[in-house]
């Protein structure tokens, strides 16, 4: 029960995370706030941003969802992972804490906040705000990927968890943004100050996980791809 709580609990922090990077964090809140003032009321910018935070939750279950289970439905594969997984978890955990101090980059196509895709989420109201959420849920950034494909699919994997881990991660990444939601429904005036704090917890946040990841993937690694612990 003690593993399964911290898989959940890491499977938060990593979803947490993803949502204060920089990048995915300018886009949750571009996104929220030209929603909230499309709308022109605070209960409706409110709502938009709880419908955009559920369709972020709902993309990242249903793409961690597919992950794990077709990683566990093919027999082979699934053989291949439950002997080799533990040894390569070490190795993975390196190269994210690696990515998320900037040692590695990746280089990933982006989708911006597109006239187009303006237009669109003009006609939809409110409504438009979960399909929103769904799409910019699936527009990764570098690290955002890493955390997504090197953190939590292995983490996912590792313990069979098809749903209740990415679960755990996207109510992390909602997280955050329902609060700039909350905020923006009370006051423009916060949310300056709010995104001022939120970029300097990430700060902090990103270059500690990055050392606590990398020193479980030094662990891991010797201890199960080595055998030297």
């Amino acid at each position: 029960m003690t593993s399964v709580w911290l898989a959940v609990s890491s499977a938060v922090w990593l979803g947490i995370l993803t949502s204060i990077s920089p990048c995915p964090l300018a886009t949750n809140i571009a996104a929220v706030s030209y929603v909230g003032r499309q709308v022109g009321s605070a209960r409706l910018a409110l709502a938009s941003g709880v419908l955009y935070t559920v369709g972020r939750t709902l993309a990242y279950v249903a793409l961690g969802a597919a992950a794990v289970w077709s990683l566990l439905s093919m027999v082979a594969v699934s053989t291949f992972l439950q002997e080799s997984l533990p040894r390569l978890l070490g190795p993975l955990l390196i190269v994210l804490g690696l990515l998320l101090l900037g040692v590695v980059k990746l280089s990933l196509p982006g989708v911006g906040f597109s006239e187009r895709l303006r237009r669109w989420v003009d006609r939809s109201g409110v409504w438009g705000a979960g399909l929103l959420g769904i799409v910019f849920a699936l527009s990764f950034c570098p690290v955002s990927a890493g955390l997504f494909f090197g953190g939590l699919v292995p983490l996912a994997t590792e313990h069979g968890s098809p749903i209740l881990l990415p679960a755990a991660f996207g109510v992390g990444t909602a997280l955050p943004v329902a609060a700039f939601a909350v905020l923006l429904a009370a006051g423009v005036g916060w949310l300056g100050a709010a995104l001022d704090k939120v970029q300097v917890v990430e700060r902090w946040a990103r270059p500690v996980t990055a050392l606590v990841v990398l020193a479980v993937g030094v662990y891991e690694t010797l201890r199960s791809t080595f055998y030297l612990i």
